[in-house]
């Protein structure tokens, strides 16, 4: 590596972070203007700590050093470090050692602040900005009796090789990533975030500030909640007039509290809120809940306020939920915390629920009580100018209180992070969302086919289908599976048998289940014989179940355990309509008895009841309640969402299977001089296409490149006739529609013909042409995959049907990329269309593995070439033989700077 000096602070070194402990602390370069910091730093540790950095007794930085460490290139010398309250606690540095591509790497971590995951944290921060310098490796020395040091490098995730000679380790490992280090960041983050809601969630005291002694303000609503909640800690109500409210003692500052404060609750404005937070910290808190309005919601001004509210925040170690939010509430009895102002205080339960609207999470709250759905806790998150949801799924995946995950989002703040969270907490707790905003009305003109349909709510739809979330469209959608998931085992499969005491009723369930995908078998012989035997002779037993109308309690009860014996059935639809001769108590604690006795999934349906129970039974009695929903359809869907959630986790995840033929040099030496032309990227011509998609192993027809109608009659004798003659611009989305195309051009006369008629239609447009075989374009079924790269979701993966239809039928889906061998396969198998690729009528099956091979490709082409903005692959012919390549565009645009996706960091 050569010198590369400059005096500038770099940007994108910055950030907060979350330590292990769950507390804030913010990283950033070492600046010249350090020097005191640095000073301060190293006086106070210890003669015991300064002896294992720098190996021998070193009470005092000289001047000299002290210019040597802060006077950095950023380059070939960096140091990071990590501050509290503007004071250095910690600092690691690299310093490359010339000629090789490795560099010398040495951190300390002050007395204090040591255990607290501050040296892995800025290790990993360190090698991200080392790679992107050049740096390949780190080597270390340090004594072989500072295990602390010793551990630190050994828990990074890092291959490490150690020697040891007279007491001092050597140790040498390469800084790129590996899935061994990927799987160690994930952990070491997943726990950090744990500790810092579990700081949120399980304060033992909580101070309110703007808590008026005056019941209808918000301040005084949350106290009185609090202390109605039977909170199990202590609270601190805070007003002008120190009044006490809801029976606690006021205080007229926050500093006057001589106690410690775990949680700080403001219901004050945006600058008396910024003004608390040092004051907050002093007394120790973790965490700051602003159910305040005021800010980014209220324009530039608020926006800034808000920004000022998280950096101090943070600065002093706090995480922030808001602003603009309702508040917070765990249903634990050790906690009993209920800090919101909502009117409707949530009962225990399995299910977690984050609601970043307010209003929304008021009425979620209130219907989750109306239903007798318990919650565990609960998190608004307003603004979400600091906790988000993915850092509640962090905290849910390891609560033993939450066995269903409920989510209702306006927006996603990392996306990337989202999908990898919650695919891996989907693998063992159920996660329903709702995402607002699914209109295409955001939809951006495009000038691909596959960015013209990659709306947001697409991207949505993908990330959620590859992270293993139910997504529902209504509320009410949201509880009625929510309910089922909540309270009963999740089915096999999907076969569902329907059992009740009119054959109008269940008959409407069966056509409800055959909508959504769910199947009604024949049952057993052994069973129908069984119910035959109490049953009246009227009565149907194949399925649906008709026990007509004069079934009683203990004929419900018996049916239902024969049918839920069947081996063939997975779950039971129980419709109860009431007549005058039954009694709907009797039927329901039928039912519930039932479904104790089973590990299969049972859902009521009562329907023509006035008071129609919301679930029956009692988890409290032993056994598990039943969900009992109005009608039919509603019972339907909730198990069909139930059953593709078990079988998306029940399918292996899938790995990213080798590709053979890629050469990733040559497209990056392809990518890069286009992008070197002046302009910068756009629309790469044929030539340069195919170049690119050859380089990672695609299957493309032969092409000629042509710029005269004499080249292109020479082309065509050379491939052979017939041939196309198509346009080489990649400008032209529809080339058919504006004369781009012409096709089985059958000898000389013709080529020459159709070039001299293309040009005079597309002018300058038409960028020349290229000439392909006709010979390649035998009998198979077109199709289409394109890549758009979106901004906030990442690259994404679309496969169609191809040619004219494409836009026409608009049957096509998205996946996130790089896609898993898994992924590629349900994605060609995916679309409505899909059995004209297996069959469809006689016709030869296509070799779906050679389009998975395109799938995959292209994937992995969008993750390894982040400039790749826009690719369709259209048409992609796809045969009994392997699929082909016709026709591509590749857009190239110089992406934005942006941070490594594993790296951790608070956004």
């Amino acid at each position: 590596m050569t010198a590369f000096l400059s005096t500038e602070v770099p940007s994108g070194l910055d950030c907060d972070v979350i330590a292990a402990d769950g507390s804030v602390v913010h990283i950033r370069p070492i600046r010249p203007d350090d020097g005191d910091r640095l000073v301060a730093f190293h006086q106070h540790l210890s003669a015991e700590t300064v002896y294992r950095r720098f190996f021998s007794c070193h009470p005092h930085l000289s001047t000299a050093e002290v210019k040597h460490f802060t006077d950095v290139d950023y380059h070939d010398r960096l140091a990071l470090v990590a501050e509290r309250d503007g004071g250095l606690i910690a600092v690691a540095r690299y310093d490359a050692i010339g000629g090789t591509r490795d560099a010398e790497v040495a951190l300390v971590v002050s007395d204090a602040d040591q255990g607290r995951g501050l040296g892995t944290l800025l290790l990993e921060h360190l090698a991200a900005a080392a790679r992107t310098r050049g740096v390949g490796r780190f080597v270390a020395e340090t004594l072989a009796t500072n295990t602390g040091m010793l551990d630190v490098f050994g828990r990074v995730g890092f291959a490490l090789q150690r020697t040891c000679d007279s007491g001092v380790v050597h140790i040498e490992f390469p800084i790129e990533p590996t899935e061994a280090f990927l799987r160690a960041v994930e952990d070491r983050g997943h726990c950090a975030d744990r500790r810092s809601i579990d700081a949120l969630l399980r304060p033992a005291s909580v101070a309110v500030v703007g808590a008026s002694a005056r019941p209808g303000g918000v301040g005084h609503a949350i106290v009185a909640n609090i202390v109605a909640g039977g909170f199990a800690g202590a609270v601190f109500p805070v007003n002008r007039r120190a009044e006490a409210v809801a029976g606690r003692t006021g205080f007229a500052r926050l500093a006057d509290i001589a106690a410690p404060v775990d949680l700080v609750v403001s219901a004050v404005g945006p600058q008396d809120t910024i003004g608390l937070v040092a004051e907050a910290a002093r007394l120790g808190a973790r965490g700051l809940v602003v159910v305040s309005a005021g800010f980014a919601e209220a324009g530039p001004e608020g926006a800034d306020a808000q920004q000022r509210l998280v950096t101090e925040a943070h600065r002093h170690g706090l995480r922030v939920v808001g602003p603009n939010c309702l508040g917070l509430a765990n249903t634990d009895r050790s906690v009993a915390l209920n800090a919101t102002f909502s009117p409707v205080a949530p009962v225990p339960g399995p299910t977690g629920l984050f609601s970043q609207s307010g209003a929304v999470g008021i009425v979620a709250l209130q219907q989750a009580a109306q239903i007798g759905l318990g919650i565990s806790s609960f998190v608004s998150g307003g603004n979400k100018a600091d906790v988000s949801g993915n850092d509640l799924l962090e905290f849910w995946a390891d609560d033993p209180a939450t066995e269903v995950v409920c989510l209702y989002l306006e927006s996603f703040g990392n996306p990337r992070r989202f999908a990898r969270v919650a695919r891996r907490l989907g693998r063992t707790k159920p996660i329903v969302a709702i995402k607002s905003g699914r209109s295409d009305a955001g939809r951006r003109a495009a000038t691909s086919h596959t960015a013209a349909a990659a709306s947001s709510d697409v991207a949505v739809d993908a990330l959620f289908a590859r992270s293993g979330v139910i997504r529902v469209a209504t509320l009410t959608e949201l509880f009625d599976t929510v309910l089922v998931l909540a309270d009963q085992p999740l089915p096999a499969g999907n076969q569902v048998a329907v059992v009740g005491n009119s054959g109008g009723p269940g008959i409407l369930a069966a056509d409800a289940c055959s909508l959504v995908g769910l199947e009604l078998p024949v049952l057993g012989s052994e069973t129908q014989s069984a119910l035959r035997s109490f049953l009246a002779p009227t009565a149907a037993v194949a399925n649906p179940v008709d026990l007509l109308a004069s079934a009683n309690g203990e004929l419900y009860q018996r049916a239902l355990e024969l049918v839920l014996a069947d081996p063939a059935v997975d779950a039971v639809i129980a419709v109860y309509t009431a007549p005058l001769v039954s009694d709907p108590d009797d039927i329901a604690a039928a039912v519930a008895a039932a479904a104790g006795g089973t590990t299969k999934p049972v859902v009521a349906c009562f329907l023509g009841t006035t008071t129609a129970p919301t679930a029956l039974g009692s988890p409290a009695e032993g056994g598990r309640r039943v969900p009992c929903l109005p009608f039919p359809e509603r019972a339907a869907q909730a198990l069909a969402r139930a059953c593709a959630y078990r079988r998306w986790r029940d399918q292996p995840e899938g790995v990213e299977p080798p590709l053979e033929g890629v050469d990733r040099e040559a497209a990056r030496a392809l990518v890069a001089a286009a992008l070197a032309r002046p302009g910068g990227g756009g629309w790469l011509d044929a030539p340069e296409v195919w170049a690119l998609l050859r380089a990672y192993g695609f299957g493309v027809v032969d092409i000629r490149p042509v710029t005269s109608a004499d080249q292109a009659v020479a082309a065509a004798i050379a491939l052979g006739f017939p041939v196309a003659l198509k346009s080489a611009s990649g400008r032209i989305v529809h080339k058919s529609d504006v004369g781009g195309v012409h096709l089985n051009l059958g000898d000389a006369a013709a080529v020459d013909a159709a070039f001299v008629v293309m040009a005079q239609a597309l002018g300058a447009r038409m960028d020349g042409a290229i000439v392909q075989p006709m010979a390649a374009m035998a009998a198979g079924v077109e199709t289409i995959v394109g890549v758009v790269n979106d901004a906030s979701f990442g690259p994404l993966v679309m496969f169609g049907l191809g040619g004219v239809t494409t836009d026409l039928l608009g049957d096509r889906e998205f996946r996130s990329a790089p896609l898993t061998d898994i992924e590629a396969a349900e994605l060609v198998r995916s679309l409505r269309s899909s059995p004209l690729l297996t069959g469809f009528r006689g016709a030869p099956p296509v070799d779906l593995a050679a389009l998975e091979q395109v799938v995959l490709r292209a994937g992995r082409l969008a993750h390894d070439v982040p400039e790749l903005a826009e690719l369709d692959l259209n048409p992609v012919i796809a045969g009994p033989a392997g699929a082909l390549i016709l026709d591509a565009k590749v857009r190239l645009v110089v992406p934005p700077p942006h941070r490594d996706p594993w790296l951790r960091q608070l956004h």
